[in-house]
C-alpha cells in the first residue's frame, strides 16, 4: 500500500496540480467519511495520520504522525525545529483545551537584538537567516505533553511512517519544488544548497526522489528517548552549535536554554457567534481574540448581508477586521510578560461598541485600537510582519476527539539553517524588530524567555448543544485571522461546505488596504469597493493553506486548500 501511495504521488507530481486533484480523485481522497478524517497539507502526511487512526490511535496520535511527516515532505513550512499550537476537543468531557508549543527566546535575547550597530532597525530579510532569529523549538515537547494526556498508541509507533519515508525517499511534491525554485536566497545558504540543489547548481524538481537519512536518525533518537533526546544530548548540542556558528547572524542559544523549555496547556479563547460557540488559541497567539472580536462584530448584521463574495459581506468583514487588527497590534503579546486584557477585548459590550463604528456604506480607513474595560498598559502598536513557513491540519477520530493544529518554522525554510535533517525556525523575527515605536514600548518586543506574538488560529466551532460542528485553520502569518474568519462566515452564514468555503477567492483587510486575490469575483468587487472608499491591492495568489472538517449527518465532510498540496482522507 505504501509503495502504491508513493507511485501515485509521483504520478500526481508529474501531471495534475495535486491540490485540485485531491478534491476529486476517487479512492485517493474521500471528502466524506463516516467515522474518522484527516485533512493535512500533504498526501503522505495525511496517509500517516490515517494509518494511526486505523491502528486505534487518537486524533492526537494521528496529529503527531502527520507533523513528523510534514517536517520531511514540507520542510519549508513546518518541522520539529519549529513550534505549534494545538486546539483539542474531548468529546467525553465536552471540554476544549489548547497546547502551546510556541518557540521561546533564549536567555541571550534583548529588546534591541534586531537593531544594527547604528541603532537602526534591520529589515526582516536581513534578520531572518542565521542563528539570531532562532527560538527554542517547541513542537516536540508540546506533542509529547498532548500525547501524555490524550494519546493511545505508543510514542515510538507514531514515528514509524516518517522514519520509513526519510530512509526510502519520496517524490518531491509540487509545493516544495515550487518553493525551492522561487526561493532565490536559498541558493546562497549552504544547508539549503547542499540538500535541495544538484551539483550543477540546479534545484530539485517536482517528482525527483528525495531522501533524508539524517532526519530519520533524529526521529529514531526522539522515538526511543522522548523529548529529552531532543532538548538534551547530541541533538541539543547540534542545535546550539549551528545557532552559534551560523554563516550569518550568529545567535547566543545555550544548552541550558533548550533544557529549560516547557510546553504549556492553556485555556482557549471562546465566544458566541449567533447560535454557535467559537473557540480558538489565546495569547501569545492573537488568533482567538481577533476571531472572536470579528465574529462578534459581524453578528450585529443579518446573515443575508454576509453571503460569500457579495459587496456587503466583503465590506463588513473588512471593517470588523480593521478594528480587530488594531487591537491586536497594541495589546497582545506573551501573557507571561504583558498583562493582555483578554476578557476586556472579548467583552460583549466592548465588542458592541467597536461594531458601532462600522459604517455599512463607507470604509473607515485605518482603525485605532480601542480601550477595553480591563486594566492594561499603554503600548505602541507594532507593525505586522509577513510569515510564509506555516502549515495546518485538522483531524477527528472514531471517539469524536478533534484536533486543530497550526505548526510553523515562521518563514520559508525558517532561519535557512538545518540541524540533523531539519530546519531551525526564525520565529524570533515575529517579535517587533523595533522595541520602541512613537516613544512607547511595544508589547511584543523581544525579551529573554518570552514567546513571540503569533496569528496562528486553530479554530473549533460548536453547535447550540455544545457538540462539535466544524474545525478549520490555515497558514499565512497575520493573514491567518482573515483566512479563518472568511471561511467560518462562509460556512455558517453562507451554508458552504468546507471545500467550497476554503476555495473561495480571498478578500482581506489587516487594517491596511483591502487585499483582493485575483479572480472574476474580485474583479467585479474592486470598483464597487473603491466607490465605498476602500484602497484596494490586488494580489495574484494568496498564501492560505486552509484545512477544514465539518460534522454532518452520518459522518464528516472536509476540505483542503487547492492553493497548496493538501488532501482530505478518512474512513
Amino acid at each position: 500500500m505504501r509503495n502504491f501511495r508513493l507511485l501515485l504521488s509521483l504520478f500526481l507530481a508529474l501531471s495534475l496540480p495535486l491540490g485540485a486533484f485531491a478534491q476529486t480523485a476517487p479512492g485517493f481522497v474521500k471528502p466524506f467519511a463516516k467515522e474518522q478524517m484527516v485533512a493535512a497539507a500533504n498526501p503522505l502526511a495525511a496517509d500517516a495520520g490515517l494509518e494511526m487512526l486505523r491502528a486505534g490511535g487518537s486524533a492526537v496520535d494521528a496529529a503527531i504522525a502527520v507533523q513528523l511527516v510534514l517536517g520531511l515532505v514540507e520542510p519549508e513550512s513546518s518541522g520539529i525545529g519549529g513550534g505549534a499550537f494545538m486546539l483539542l476537543f474531548d468529546p467525553k468531557t465536552k471540554k476544549t483545551t489548547s497546547f502551546d508549543g510556541r518557540e521561546v527566546a533564549p536567555a541571550s535575547a534583548r529588546p534591541d537584538m534586531f537593531l544594527d550597530p547604528d541603532g537602526k532597525v534591520r529589515t526582516k530579510p536581513q534578520a531572518i537567516p542565521g542563528g539570531l532569529s532562532v527560538g527554542i523549538p517547541g513542537v516536540i515537547a508540546m506533542l509529547e505533553l498532548a500525547h501524555s494526556k490524550h494519546g493511545k498508541l505508543p510514542w515510538a509507533r507514531l514515528f514509524a511512517p516518517a522514519i520509513k519515508l526519510a530512509d526510502e525517499g519520496f517524490p518531491v511534491g509540487p509545493k516544495l519544488a515550487r518553493t525551492i525554485r522561487n526561493f532565490k536566497r536559498g541558493a546562497n545558504m549552504p544547508d539549503i544548497k547542499a540538500r535541495f540543489y544538484h551539483a550543477d547548481g540546479t534545484p530539485l524538481e517536482q517528482g525527483e526522489i528525495y531522501k533524508n537519512p539524517d532526519y530519520a536518525d533524529s526521529l529514531r533518537k526522539i522515538a526511543s528517548g522522548g523529548s529529552k533526546a531532543f532538548y538534551t544530548g547530541e541533538i541539543a548540542q547540534a542545535i546550539v552549535d549551528k545557532v552559534r556558528t551560523a554563516p550569518v547572524n550568529q545567535g547566543g542559544m545555550t544548552l541550558a536554554d533548550l533544557a529549560s523549555f516547557k510546553p504549556l496547556e492553556r485555556a482557549p479563547v471562546c465566544g458566541p457567534y449567533r447560535i454557535w460557540r467559537v473557540c480558538s488559541m489565546g495569547p501569545p497567539s492573537s488568533g482567538g481574540i481577533a476571531i472572536v472580536q470579528i465574529l462578534g462584530m459581524l453578528q450585529r448584521f443579518p446573515s443575508s448581508e454576509l453571503q460569500p463574495g457579495t459587496l456587503s459581506e466583503v465590506h463588513l468583514r473588512a471593517q470588523a477586521s480593521r478594528l480587530a487588527y488594531a487591537d491586536r497590534a497594541r495589546f497582545i503579546a506573551d501573557p507571561a510578560f504583558v498583562k493582555v486584557p483578554v476578557k476586556g477585548l472579548i467583552d460583549k459590550d466592548y465588542i458592541a461598541s467597536r461594531a458601532a463604528l462600522i459604517d455599512p456604506a463607507k470604509d473607515m480607513g485605518t482603525a485605532s485600537a480601542g480601550n477595553p474595560p480591563e486594566k492594561h498598559a499603554a503600548f505602541s502598536p507594532q507593525r505586522s510582519p509577513a510569515n510564509h513557513g506555516t502549515s495546518h491540519m485538522t483531524l477527528v477520530d472514531k471517539t469524536g476527539q478533534v484536533v486543530a493544529m497550526t505548526t510553523s518554522v515562521e518563514s520559508v525554510f525558517g532561519a535557512n539553517i538545518m540541524v540533523r535533517g531539519f530546519f531551525l525556525n526564525n520565529t524570533l523575527t515575529d517579535f517587533s524588530l523595533n522595541p520602541v515605536l512613537d516613544g512607547l514600548p511595544v508589547a511584543n518586543a523581544p525579551a529573554p524567555g518570552k514567546r513571540p506574538l503569533s496569528a496562528m488560529s486553530p479554530t473549533i466551532v460548536f453547535d447550540q448543544n455544545g457538540d462539535f460542528l466544524l474545525s478549520v485553520g490555515s497558514p499565512g502569518g497575520p493573514a491567518i485571522i482573515g483566512y479563518v474568519t472568511q471561511t467560518v462566515v462562509a460556512m455558517l452564514d453562507g451554508g458552504k461546505t468546507p471545500s467550497e468555503a476554503i476555495t473561495l477567492p480571498r478578500q482581506l483587510n489587516l487594517n491596511s488596504p483591502t487585499r483582493l486575490e485575483k479572480s472574476a469575483v474580485n474583479d467585479a468587487l474592486e470598483p464597487q469597493l473603491k466607490a465605498m472608499g476602500h484602497s484596494v491591492t490586488v494580489v495574484m495568489g494568496e498564501g492560505s493553506g486552509l484545512h477544514g472538517i465539518r460534522k454532518v449527518k452520518g459522518g464528516y465532510i472536509g476540505g483542503a486548500d487547492p492553493r497548496r498540496d493538501g488532501v482530505v482522507i478518512g474512513d
